[in-house]
C-alpha cells in the first residue's frame, strides 16, 4: 500500500522498528524523536518538506508531548494520526481522542497489528463510503464537500481530522434521522463492538467547531434516549 507515514516516537529501536515494517509494506517512513522535530518537518518548505497520510504518535515525548502536539498539528493537519503509548488509563486514552487522534493502541504491541491497524485507517480515509462525487452539504455558514473531504465556513477552511470528518459526513448524509451511538461507531470505526464513548468525544469536538454555542447546539442536537440528529436548517436562534 503506497503511503506516506510520520512517527514520532523517541525510543529510537521502536521507532526504526515501526518504520522497518511499514516499508516492508510499500509505505514511505519520516521519523522524527520529538514533537518539535515534527512540527519543523511537516512546516518546512521544499524538497525538506513532508506531508504524510497518516501519523504514528508517542504520547511520552522530550519536550513538547504527544497531546501537545496534536493540539497544534490538528490545527491545519487533517490526516488520521493514531496515538501508541505505554499510558492505557481511559482518562489518556479519552484525551488522546478529544484532542483528535483517530486510533489509540497501547504498548506492548505487535508490529503487524500496527500495521494492519495503519492500513485499516489508510482504507478507510480513501474509500469512505459517505463520500458522493460532487455532493456538497450546506447548512448555515458551512459547506461540506464530500468529494473533497473539506468543511469550509465561507471562504475558510476548518480543520477536521479524518474521524471528525467521518462523523460528520456521516450525520449530514442522514439529516433529519436520529442515529445511535451504535449506529456511528459502526458506520465509522468499520466495528460493531467498541468502546461508544469515543462517539461523544467526537460530538463535542464537532459541536466546538461548527456551533455557536456547543452547550446549545443548532446542527448535532442531542435526542434523547435514541442518539444525535443533524439539521440543515435548524430554527433560528433566540
Amino acid at each position: 500500500m503506497k503511503a506516506r507515514v510520520l512517527i514520532i516516537e523517541d525510543v529510537a529501536e521502536l521507532s526504526d522498528l515501526v518504520a522497518l515494517y511499514l516499508s516492508k509494506e510499500g509505505m514511505e517512513t519520516r521519523q522524527a524523536e520529538s514533537g518539535e522535530d515534527a512540527l519543523a518537518l511537516l512546516r518546512a518548505e521544499g524538497a525538506g518538506a513532508f506531508a504524510p497520510d497518516i501519523v504514528i504518535l508517542d504520547i511520552n515525548l522530550p519536550g513538547m508531548d504527544g497531546f501537545e502536539f496534536l493540539h497544534e498539528f490538528r490545527k491545519s493537519g487533517g490526516c488520521p494520526v493514531l496515538i501508541v503509548s505505554a499510558r492505557d488509563a481511559d482518562e489518556d486514552i479519552i484525551a488522546g481522542l478529544g484532542y483528535g487522534a483517530d486510533e489509540f493502541v497501547t504498548k506492548p504491541f505487535s508490529p503487524r497489528v500496527l500495521v494492519a491497524r495503519v492500513r485499516a485507517m489508510l482504507r478507510r480515509v480513501q474509500d469512505e463510503p459517505e463520500r458522493r462525487d460532487g455532493a456538497v452539504v450546506r447548512f448555515g455558514p458551512f459547506s461540506l464537500d464530500l468529494e473533497a473531504c473539506m468543511l469550509r465556513r465561507g471562504d475558510e477552511r476548518v480543520a477536521l481530522s479524518a474521524k471528525e470528518y467521518s462523523v460528520l459526513s456521516y450525520l449530514a448524509s442522514n439529516p433529519g434521522k436520529p442515529l445511535g451511538p451504535e449506529a456511528i461507531y459502526a458506520a465509522v470505526w468499520k466495528n460493531s463492538y467498541g468502546d461508544l464513548t469515543a462517539v461523544a468525544v467526537y460530538i463535542q469536538r464537532l459541536r466546538k467547531k461548527i456551533e455557536d454555542d456547543p452547550a446549545a447546539p443548532r446542527y448535532i442536537e442531542t435526542v434523547y434516549g435514541m442518539g444525535y440528529r443533524f439539521t440543515l436548517d435548524p430554527e433560528p436562534a433566540r
